[in-house]
């Protein structure tokens, strides 16, 4: 998949069928938009194309107003999205910065200046509840119009549902944030899913429950750092990571901004997952996961962030963890062994 910040570059399609919005999370409903893009794409011999905004329309609005609480929470980083768009299929995306400008185009200038100049658009697909424009004046019947006038197709996607609910990025955090991760996991049509590059911490947590004193066994964390996000789950959960071995590994990871610590520290409030792989892969040594993308699956909410009023309280409270994780696993394999069993 081509990935573009603008639209003004060379490598970009000259005609393209389009869907255009924030895709946040990439869940079930994404994935039908997706698919039924994919097929008019390729009926017209032109590209796929998502057309979406970093930052979040919110996010600009929240900050240019200075109302943090506007901000929605995410689901998933650019790095995510971007990951489940090329997995669906796409061709190319066109990452749109959302900024001042882009507020103030009225709905007629977005038509005329991205979609007919800037990305060729030869059909465009959007869903049920779609606006754009300066104060989200454009709707349906105006880009339908502007198609006719234009020449490109114009459809609209009705809601997308499962077990009677609507799938949505909203259905999405709601789930995430009250700790439904097999919810959530339905709705996106996989485990709920955060990846990154490993980056180097204060590596308190391997001297943490240490075997001998200076042997630095103990709590082994792989740490993605994110500056800006507002994830829309948090706490502690059973993970399995990819990336590192040949096959996943069990772990548990706390999501979150570390309330134990002290806030001055080098994370400094940023929201971090730090994982712990319940059997650490002998080959990586002490320092080999560092650099590293990793894919962490968050199955299963333990509990919500603790804070602990000593590093003695906060390795006991961590070796709970870890002890409930592997026993979370391991009723899940019997269950997991069971339906096998029903199922031959």
């Amino acid at each position: 998949m081509k990935i573009f910040r603008g639209f003004h570059h060379p490598g970009i399609a000259s005609a393209c069928a389009v869907t255009i919005g924030n895709f946040d999370g990439v869940h079930r409903g994404h994935q039908a938009m997706l698919a039924l893009l994919q097929n008019e794409a390729s009926h017209r011999s032109v590209d796929s194309c998502v057309l979406t905004f970093e930052p979040h329309p919110r996010d600009y609005f929240a900050a240019a107003l200075n109302k943090p609480d506007l901000a929605p929470a995410r689901i998933g980083t650019l790095r995510d999205k971007l990951t489940e768009l090329e997995r669906c299929g796409v061709r190319q995306t066109v990452v749109l910065p959302f900024g001042a400008r882009l507020a103030a185009q009225s709905p007629q200038a977005f038509i005329d200046e991205v979609l007919v100049q800037g990305l060729g658009a030869r059909y465009v697909l959007v869903g049920d509840d779609f606006r754009f424009g300066r104060q989200r004046a454009g709707d349906y019947a105006m880009l339908d119009a502007a198609g006719q006038a234009h020449g490109f197709d114009v459809a609209r996607m009705n809601s997308y549902e499962v077990h009677g609910l609507r799938v949505s990025s909203s259905a999405v955090r709601d789930a995430l944030g009250s700790g439904r991760m097999q919810d959530a996991a339905q709705l996106l049509g996989r485990p709920y899913t955060i990846s990154g590059h490993v980056v180097h911490g204060r590596k308190l947590g391997r001297a943490l429950g240490e075997r001998s004193a200076g042997a630095h066994d103990g709590f082994r964390t792989l740490n993605l750092r994110f500056a800006h996000w507002k994830p829309a789950a948090s706490g502690i959960f059973a993970v399995r990571v990819h990336g590192l071995d040949e096959q996943a590994l069990e772990g548990v990871a706390n999501l979150g901004i570390r309330p134990s610590l002290d806030p001055n520290d080098a994370n400094g409030g940023r929201v971090l997952l730090e994982t712990h792989c319940l059997d650490w892969p002998a080959h990586l040594g002490a320092e080999g996961a560092y650099g590293k993308i990793i894919r962490v699956e968050l199955l299963h909410k333990l509990h919500d962030e603790l804070k602990y009023d000593s590093l003695d309280a906060l390795t006991a409270g961590i070796a709970r963890d870890c002890a409930d994780a592997r026993a979370w696993f391991a009723a899940h394999a019997e269950t997991r062994r069971q339906t096998t069993r029903d199922r031959i």
